[in-house]
């Protein structure tokens, strides 16, 4: 179906949801950091919201098309051109036999998706065509996109091409590096004291340059904790983000000393560290398209409160957001 002629930085076949049922067996999810402009991108080809796209992270790649084909691009402003001509964004088109899509820097967000009709056909390892480059599976021959290869569609069911999805059921990426970025307490939000609570939530905190598709760190003040952290059983560890080995979910803000790291998509299942608050599915999008520099300020939310914006979000991922 095409031809990569430049790959990008990291670029990579995701599904949703990714890889579900083998956390335990340390293969996180992995999938699209973010599913609701992917699952945009598949609406708008006739696809499933699961089938496999391209998320393109920072620096788009260059492909070549071996046959027609319906395509759509949504996420970060990666300014594509189709043979040196602008194309549009969040818009189904038709890219003729031999015609090359090129994709250049990100001039807002971090990650776009481009979705292809009929979905991108690679072996599902695990139940997903996911790319988890740390294990080297998922994908083609399980790590980013490289030089040279050719990647087929699966079937669809026509060049049906023409819908764009309305502005407002798109996700507002930031234009200004700042990010409110919602979260729920929890689960070791009792070995944080007050002033600690109140300095996370009031403060800003500064993405640092060292975060990838595993997690996300942070840089801003220092936490100070609840007395059960530092009169926990000698098991827990010495310091007093220490705790006995545990289940991580993703989204938790992981407090390895110091320093929070938010773990995303590719991050680890478990370990000694506690995590005060966890970012809920409804938001991850965000963290997905951020960029290093910017800023996050937090905002609490309760459970039920994310998930009626996970099911807002599945709404606008539906046939009403489309128009011709």
């Amino acid at each position: 179906m095409f031809k990569v002629i430049k790959s990008g930085l990291e670029s990579s076949i995701q599904d949703w949801p990714g890889r579900i049922g083998h956390f335990n067996k340390g293969f996180p999810p992995s999938g699209p950091m973010d599913s609701w402009s992917f699952r945009l991108a598949n609406l708008l080809v006739g696809n499933s919201s699961g089938d496999a796209g391209i998320e393109c992270q920072f620096i788009g790649p260059e492909l070549r098309f071996l046959e027609d084909c319906v395509i759509a691009i949504t996420g970060a402003d990666m300014q594509p051109k189709i043979d040196d001509k602008p194309c549009a964004m969040w818009e189904s088109i038709l890219i003729k036999t031999g015609q090359t899509l090129e994709m250049s820097y990100a001039a807002s967000g971090a990650r776009s998706y481009l979705a292809v009709a009929g979905g991108i056909s690679v072996d599902a390892a695990l139940g997903s065509r996911a790319t988890f480059d740390a294990a080297g599976i998922g994908g083609v021959d399980g790590h980013a996109l490289k030089e040279g290869q050719k990647i087929k569609s699966g079937t669809h069911r026509g060049l049906v091409f023409g819908q764009r999805v309305l502005t407002e059921s798109r996700p507002e990426i930031s234009t200004n590096c700042s990010w409110e970025i919602e979260v729920v307490a929890g689960p070791n939000d009792d070995w944080i004291d007050q002033e600690g609570h109140d300095r996370f939530l009031n403060s800003e905190w500064k993405v640092s340059a060292k975060s990838n598709r595993m997690g996300m760190r942070l840089e801003g003040p220092d936490w100070t904790f609840a007395e059960k952290a530092f009169t926990k059983l000698p098991e827990n560890g010495s310091e007093p983000a220490n705790i006995i080995d545990q289940g991580y979910p993703i989204g938790a803000i992981n407090l390895a000393g110091q320093t929070p790291i938010i773990l995303l998509n590719d991050g680890p299942s478990m370990g000694g560290f506690i995590n005060p608050y966890t970012v809920p599915q409804c938001s991850i999008w965000k963290l997905g398209q951020a960029r290093p520099g910017e800023i996050f300020v937090f905002k609490v939310i309760s459970v039920s409160e994310a998930q009626e914006k996970a099911r807002e979000i599945k709404l606008l991922c539906s046939e009403k957001s489309l128009v011709s």
